[in-house]
Formats: structure tokens, C-alpha cells, sequence
């Protein structure tokens, strides 16, 4: 349960105040050409989202979301073509999954939420954060949405052989869920448009309108298909982002990969979206 002594007197007030039970939900949500496969906690406690990894699901989250447990209600769900259940689409693109987040919380009847996106995820999360400040309370941003140049041809040469080359294994693992329901060539595009999306021309406006408190959670080392330093290189991108906007901070730097932060580190996350609710001392609407 979440201990509302915690998170601050008004805070406390405000969720003790608030007296409307949402009923736990699982099911199909219908967006555009397509469904999402959507799990709501319910509850009266404050409406956590969380955003996949770009080719991850909802499961990925289950310890972070019993580390915070049923003081929140969270909300997730898993992208087009990702897991089991969610439809595959005509389009995959990284501005329809920011759309998909406001479907979703439409659906639920979600006015306000504090938003969590890890790697993929914590892009959609920074875009979502900027574009809607009368309703987001903060966003927690795990090791994603560092503005960088890592985009190039050369790099998208390597991203397509890589794809190439993993999709046996993927077409393997697919009926388990783990693996999209893409071809490798979607899947390489799919990762080439987030290289474009994280460009400093593209991600530092996006990150620089974001007035609610937002803090990094960064992951070490390298992840799967990164070479040598690539990652922490990237990682450095967020110390400019912390100086040019005070609204955003670097929470914690922990020693789990960006494969296996939210297994390892997810104590991590937890507190840094208790450190939201402290800061933007938030009330339910």
C-alpha cells in the first residue's frame, strides 16, 4: 500500500479525499485498424501508465508495479503487435504510439496520470509529458529520451543486418510472446525511425518543453546490438538536458544493463515515482 505520510500532507489528503472505486479491468481496447491488449489495477490511487520498451510487453513491469503495489493504480498495455493479444496494424510509427497513450487512457476514463516509459517507451513518455502538461503529474523516463546523434546511414545499414540476422530466433520465440508479431525488416525500421527520433534536432525541443517534475533513471553499460562505449555515450546526452530545464533530473545511475534494469533495479523506479508524487504533489482528478 502507499504511505501516504510519504508523500506529503496535501498529497495524502487529496487520495484519502477521494472516494470512487475503478473496477480492475483486462481486455481488448480497439484503436484505428487494430486492439491493444490493456490491464487496468483499479483502485482509487493515483493512475500510473507505463510504456513498453519498443519491442517488449506489459510483463516487464511486474516488479516495479508490486515494489509500488496497490496504492497506485496502474495502467498497462502492450503495443501493436506486441505480445500475445495486441493486433498487428498498417501503421507501426513511433506518433501512433503516442496516440495509442491517449486512447488508452481515454478508455479508462484517466483525466490526470504520472507517466513511466523505459528505452522505447521513455521516448513516447517525454513526448507525451510535453504535449499534455495540465495532465500529466511527471514522468519517469528509464534509460531512454537521451538526445543524441546516433542516427546515421551506417548505423542504419548495421540496424537492418542485425534484424536480419536475429530473425530466426524471433520467429522461434514468437508464439511465447516475448518476440513481435513483425517482420525483421518492420522491426529494423521501426528502430531506425527512433534513431531519427532521438536526434538532438528532434528530442532536445520536445524534452525542453516539459514543465512537470520528470526525473532519468540511466541504466550502465551496453544493451543488446549497442558496441563498446555506444551506450554511455548516449547516456551523457541527458547532463545538457538537466541544465537547460530544472523541471527534469537525473534520479539515479544504476548498475544493471538496459536489458535488465527494470528486473534489477526496479527498487530504482519505484522510488523515483515516489519521488513524482512528492514533487508534483499531485491530486487525483
Amino acid at each position: 500500500m502507499l504511505n501516504l505520510k510519504s508523500v506529503g500532507n496535501k498529497t495524502a489528503e487529496a487520495i484519502k479525499s477521494n472516494n470512487q472505486v475503478h473496477q480492475a479491468w483486462t481486455g481488448m481496447l480497439p484503436v484505428d485498424d487494430t486492439a491493444l491488449f490493456v490491464t487496468d489495477t483499479g483502485g482509487t490511487g493515483i493512475p500510473l501508465i507505463y510504456l513498453n520498451g519498443q519491442f517488449a510487453t506489459q510483463n516487464y513491469w511486474r516488479k516495479v508495479i508490486a515494489e509500488l503495489g496497490s496504492g497506485f493504480r496502474h495502467i498497462t498495455y502492450d503495443e501493436r503487435a506486441r505480445g500475445r493479444k495486441s493486433g498487428t496494424s498498417s501503421d507501426y510509427s513511433f506518433e501512433a504510439c503516442v496516440r495509442d497513450v491517449d486512447v488508452v487512457l481515454a478508455a479508462r476514463g484517466i483525466k490526470n496520470c504520472i507517466v513511466i516509459g523505459w528505452s522505447y517507451g521513455a521516448f513516447i513518455a517525454a513526448h507525451w509529458a510535453s504535449l499534455n502538461p495540465d495532465r500529466c503529474y511527471g514522468a519517469v523516463l528509464v534509460d531512454g529520451a537521451q538526445p543524441y546523434d546516433w542516427m546515421s546511414p551506417e548505423m542504419a545499414t548495421r540496424i537492418r543486418k542485425l534484424f536480419r540476422w536475429l530473425n530466426p530466433l524471433m520467429w522461434l520465440l514468437r508464439p511465447t510472446g516475448i518476440t513481435p508479431r513483425l517482420s525483421a525488416s518492420k522491426m529494423a525500421e521501426i528502430n531506425i525511425e527512433l534513431g531519427w527520433v532521438a536526434s538532438k534536432k528532434e528530442l532536445d525541443p520536445v524534452v525542453d518543453k516539459i514543465t512537470v517534475p520528470t526525473l532519468y533513471v540511466l541504466a550502465s553499460g551496453s544493451s543488446l546490438g549497442s558496441k563498446g562505449d555506444e551506450q554511455e555515450v548516449i547516456r551523457a546526452g541527458v547532463n545538457a538536458v538537466v541544465e537547460r530545464n530544472t523541471n527534469i533530473k537525473i534520479k539515479a545511475k544504476v548498475k544493471s544493463n538496459h536489458d535488465h534494469i527494470l528486473k534489477k533495479d526496479f527498487l530504482a523506479v519505484a522510488d523515483a515515482v515516489r519521488e513524482i508524487v512528492t514533487l508534483s504533489n499531485c491530486k487525483i482528478k
